[in-house]
């Protein structure tokens, strides 16, 4: 992790993509100057920031909070992402039930169909 907000890093992504710091402001939805002070050390990347700056540059937010200094925190996990586990099977397997369910009653109709024909 960089001890302290790597500008060249950002800046070599930047040029990769063709974009500028103000195409990177526009996608942190924060101003120019606040970018500016990011880019001097003497503001962090928001975690939010942190993620918008992912999808941005199209790598993992891990890889931005190692370039954006010591201090930069990670962005929180999706609220779905935080649910137990096991709730979050029972939700898919009631959804499973409802969708094997709904197939079963489509193929009946479809065979009582088939049927009325012969």
């Amino acid at each position: 992790m960089a001890l302290f907000f790597d500008a060249a890093w950002f800046d070599a992504r930047l040029a990769e993509l063709g974009a500028s710091r103000d195409d990177l402001a526009n996608a942190l939805q924060v101003r120019s100057g606040d970018l500016t002070l990011i880019f001097k050390d003497q503001r962090e990347l928001m975690p939010q920031e942190v993620a918008r700056a992912a999808a941005f540059f199209r790598v993992t937010p891990e890889v931005v909070v190692r370039h954006a200094g010591a201090g930069t925190l990670m962005p929180q996990p999706e609220v779905d992402e935080q649910r137990p586990l096991a709730a979050r099977v029972d939700r898919l397997e009631q959804r499973i039930a409802r969708l094997e369910a709904d197939l079963a009653r489509a193929l009946a109709q479809l065979a009582g169909l088939d049927h009325q024909r012969r």
